[in-house]
């Protein structure tokens, strides 16, 4: 890590001094060392940059992030407040106005608006920050409704780099230009079915136990899919959104809220994620949805006036079968 940098720097000097002794002045050593890049641009005259491709994978990570961090965050109150409410007994009382499935199924929904609401307010927070940022860095907002304003001429490939008003209108377009309508909306719809998931395993594994020490050895089978998403996501998915691997992990249903949240940044359709991906991924977790709910009732239902015994694997096993 310190090496390199300071052999660079000697190459660099040493470059120079031996451009110097042959002859080449400082002015003509300035002018052959100025960097060039290639402008890429489509056949209509419309200018692209580099780093478009990593940024949208920033952004698809980052909306996989948080879907991660929003099902451990809100799953983890879920099973706290069922904890809570057995350990004090207040469950008895609870239980003899209502069915234990839709106490449990209340719980779940409720505590899942709570975490639309603060992405509601994120997303207007973020929307407010980004206009901002467009307003001090001097970003001509008028301009980036007109995507053919900033063009470049489709033979001249090689040109010096852009000046820093140009560069950023050209990312301020592309950035405007991701399908961001689509990708909200698609969060919301991965968000709340893997989230309706993962709390009903909360929530069963909150009634099965009396505290929130005995709880460990459930935890990890739990976060252990969602840590994999992650895992597959930034080491797959950003290198071949659309190779095996990722296609896989975006359709299991464990996984698909956050994998195929890292690969629809790049749009539905030609060039993106097939359209048919996206709702057999969706298929998916709604009939998961619904298998997974139907076992946690079950353990619910027995766990929740269970008292003063340790569960175990094989004892919740038993309990499905009630």
């Amino acid at each position: 890590i310190v090496l390199d940098p300071l052999e660079d720097i000697f190459e660099e000097r040493l470059r120079q001094r031996k451009l110097i002794d042959i002859g080449v002045s400082t002015e003509e050593f300035t002018t052959i060392n100025d960097r060039f890049e290639i402008n890429i641009a489509t056949f209509t005259g419309e200018q692209n940059i580099k780093g478009i491709n990593e940024m949208k994978a920033f952004i698809g990570g980052g909306f996989g992030y948080l879907i991660m961090m929003f099902i451990i965050i809100y799953g983890g109150f879920v099973m706290r407040s069922v904890i809570e409410e057995k350990t004090s007994r207040i469950i008895e009382v609870i239980i003899s106005s209502v069915k234990p499935f839709q106490l449990m199924l209340g719980k779940i929904i409720g505590t899942s608006l709570a975490g639309i609401t603060q992405f509601a307010i994120w997303i207007i927070s973020a929307s407010l920050l980004l206009f901002g940022v467009f307003l001090v860095f001097g970003i001509d907002l008028t301009g980036l409704s007109d995507p053919s304003a900033i063009t470049t001429n489709p033979m001249s490939s090689m040109s010096p780099m852009p000046t820093t008003t140009n560069a950023m209108q050209l990312y301020a377009l592309e950035f405007l230009q991701i399908p961001w309508f689509m990708l909200i909306s698609l969060f919301l719809v991965y968000f709340i079915l893997g989230y309706l998931i993962y709390s009903s395993i909360y929530a069963a594994i909150g009634a099965a136990v009396d505290n929130e020490t005995d709880t460990q050895q459930f935890i990890f089978p739990i976060i252990l899919p969602l840590m994999l998403a992650i895992y597959v996501g930034f080491f797959s998915v950003f290198s071949n959104p659309n190779g095996p691997i990722a296609v896989g992990f975006s359709l299991f249903p464990l996984t698909s809220p956050i994998v195929m949240l890292m690969r629809l940044p790049g749009g539905i359709g030609e060039g993106g994620v097939p359209l048919w991906q996206v709702i057999l991924s969706i298929v998916f977790l709604i009939v998961t949805f619904i298998g997974i709910v139907w076992l946690a009732a079950k353990i619910y239902r027995v766990g929740i006036l269970m008292y003063g015994k340790k569960p175990t694997y094989k004892e919740l096993y038993k309990w499905l079968k009630y």
